[in-house]
């Protein structure tokens, strides 16, 4: 498991550039919308709207981690199909991190329907002038449709358990935040060793030899 959660954190960071773009207009908006505030007002509030989507993160999760695990014990199937399936998708995130294939992006346009039912109940809670504010927002913006967080979803799905898919989407959103929560120079620093293709192919291999390993020992518990 810690080797899953190390790899879910690794995700999160090496994902965060499409983070930023699907993201980062609303940290901007929050700067933008409080200048009048310090900058210790400002970065807890930017605190506070990531630690309501890393809660938005971790129950669904949990929530779709306890479903695949009901769902194989119902069909009387075991739960090694599951570590096959996670490790065909960490297989896929690799590809993304290396940027050799954009598929999951596709995932986006079907999230965009339940965005839709999402985005007014977010708009309830404008302007964000308090911190409680920015925790609901955060809550909501946990919804926002994004390719690599609904697979990483789905390798919560294989998990086998609640907690296990609740810490798995956990620590992809903790891998995030360095890209969410560092400004100006820092941020294009950070964001230019991300890009580097050396740093790009070394992570998205280091991903790809896991997801082999993971499907070469649920393959061989299946087959053995």
């Amino acid at each position: 498991m810690t080797a899953d959660l190390l790899a879910a954190l690794l995700i999160g960071f090496l994902g965060s550039s499409h983070c930023i773009v699907m993201c980062g207009g609303i940290v901007a908006a929050l700067q933008l919308a409080l200048p009048q505030r310090s900058f210790g007002w400002k970065l807890a509030m930017q605190l506070l709207l990531s630690l309501g989507r890393l809660t938005t993160y971790a129950l669904l999760g949990g929530l779709v981690g306890y479903f695949g695990m009901q769902a194989m014990a119902l069909a009387g199937v075991s739960l090694l199909w599951l570590r096959l399936i996670a490790g065909i998708l960490l297989l896929l995130m690799a590809l993304y991190i290396a940027r050799l294939w954009f598929g999951l992006t596709v995932l986006e346009r079907g999230g965009q329907h339940l965005w839709a039912l999402i985005k007014p109940l977010s708009q309830k809670v404008m302007p964000l002038d308090s911190l409680p504010k920015a925790y609901l927002y955060g809550l909501c913006w946990g919804w926002l449709p994004c390719g690599l967080v609904y697979s990483t979803l789905g390798w919560s799905l294989a998990s086998g358990s609640a907690g296990q898919g609740a810490l798995i989407m956990l620590f992809f959103g903790l891998g995030t935040l360095p890209a969410l929560l560092t400004f100006g120079s820092l941020a294009s620093n950070l964001s230019k060793f991300k890009n580097k293709p050396l740093v790009r192919y070394s992570a998205a291999g280091i991903l790809a030899i896991y997801g082999i390993y993971t499907i070469y020992l649920a393959l061989k518990r299946l087959v053995f």
